[in-house]
């Protein structure tokens, strides 16, 4: 098949390529190559073989030529970050979903299955149970309350404790402009893809780890934060207590995903988690990647907390699992992978300061009293 993969040089999407390109599909690329995640332009990585355009993914016109030529789409371009350019997440992710339906609607065309790229962040703070009243949706931590070092949710009935549970993909609670825009994308292809006949599905990923993670990002997850703080022979802080939870899943195991849910019936018109399955405290998940680098320093613990970070999330995968799928490798796994890419990567030593500087200037990154 004639494959179109937007944001197919980035993390998830080049992995994809591999795989489509190895099953024998003719790929085209649609990646804009922007700062900061290509600082440097056309990565090393691109799959050889796969015919690249570089534009950006709100470009009318180019993107009517390549979705003319395409059978499917995996529609993975996306702006992320944690910083607060609130307009930016919208105007890419749901702008470029909706063009996306909008072309394919007005040209009569009729791709076999269309991938889109949504995000756990979508559930935003997911699913608890208090033993009183019951499932709670909790709402984002109020600012008060961080800046006391308060950092567990309580019921927002009673306020008393609840147990936190693997969250569903009928949950949709985003608490952050990047989770919004994500929800916001999923349910403009699920319902447009409905309307009009468009197998589309929608991949809810969890904290994605493995090699080709940027290493330029301001906020790009925990495996690039920590592995560089051990590798240059520091320890990272671990932000709150260290005991906010999350989930990571191999980034081998969501382009299993992908390649599944690109072909299986079942899969047409839904949403999907795409998870590890095992909830991870951020001090555990330290651990993971001190033992990958032999250190003896543990992470530290300072105080500091990002505005807008959910507590705890761990999603529920057991809707994909059903179609066969299931998590094949560990976050050891993940940081082995990513280490063994960083090896020999030059110029690492500014990276950390770089970004630790552009939080806090935009007040993302504070102190509780």
């Amino acid at each position: 098949m004639r494959v179109l993969v937007t944001g197919g040089a980035g993390f998830i999407g080049s992995h994809t390529c591999d795989r489509l390109v190895e099953l024998g599909h003719e790929v085209t690329v649609l990646d804009a190559l922007r700062a900061p995640v290509h600082r440097d332009g056309e990565p090393m990585y691109l799959t050889p073989g796969v015919e690249l355009y570089t534009g950006d993914v709100r470009n009318r016109d180019l993107l009517t030529n390549l979705l003319r030529r395409a059978d499917a789409v995996y529609h993975l371009a996306a702006y992320q970050d944690y910083l607060p350019d609130f307009a930016s997440f919208t105007d890419v992710n749901v702008t470029s979903t909706a063009l996306l339906y909008e072309i394919i609607v007005a040209e009569r065309l009729a791709p076999s299955r269309v991938v889109v790229a949504s995000s756990q962040a979508a559930m935003g703070e997911g699913l608890y149970r208090c033993a009183e009243h019951g499932e709670q949706l909790p709402d984002m931590r109020p600012e008060s309350a961080l800046r006391r070092g308060e950092w567990e949710l309580s019921c927002p009935v009673c306020a008393g404790p609840m147990e936190l549970l693997p969250t569903p993909e009928r949950v949709a609670n985003p608490q952050n402009a990047y989770g919004m825009s994500k929800y916001g994308q999923e349910m403009v292809a699920v319902n447009l893809g409905r309307r009009y006949g468009i197998a589309t599905v929608a991949l809810r990923y969890s904290i994605v780890q493995g090699p080709r993670q940027s290493v330029y990002n301001a906020y790009s997850g925990a495996c690039r934060i920590f592995n560089l703080h051990y590798l240059l022979g520091g320890a990272p802080t671990l932000y709150e207590d260290g005991q906010a939870v999350r989930d990571y899943v191999n980034i081998h195991d969501v382009v299993d995903a992908n390649v599944l849910v690109f072909s299986d019936e079942r899969a047409a018109g839904r949403v999907f988690n795409v998870g590890g399955g095992t909830g991870y405290t951020t001090a555990e998940f330290a651990d993971v990647v001190r033992r990958q680098y032999g250190s003896g320093e543990p992470g530290r613990v300072t105080g500091e907390y990002r505005f807008g970070d959910t507590r705890h999330i761990v999603s529920d995968i057991d809707a994909l699992k059903q179609l066969g799928w299931a998590p094949r490798r560990t976050p050891a796994d993940s940081v082995a992978e990513y280490a063994a890419w960083l090896e020999g990567m030059p110029g690492l030593d500014a990276i950390l300061a770089e970004a630790d500087a552009k939080m806090r200037a935009l007040g993302v990154v504070r102190k509780a009293r």
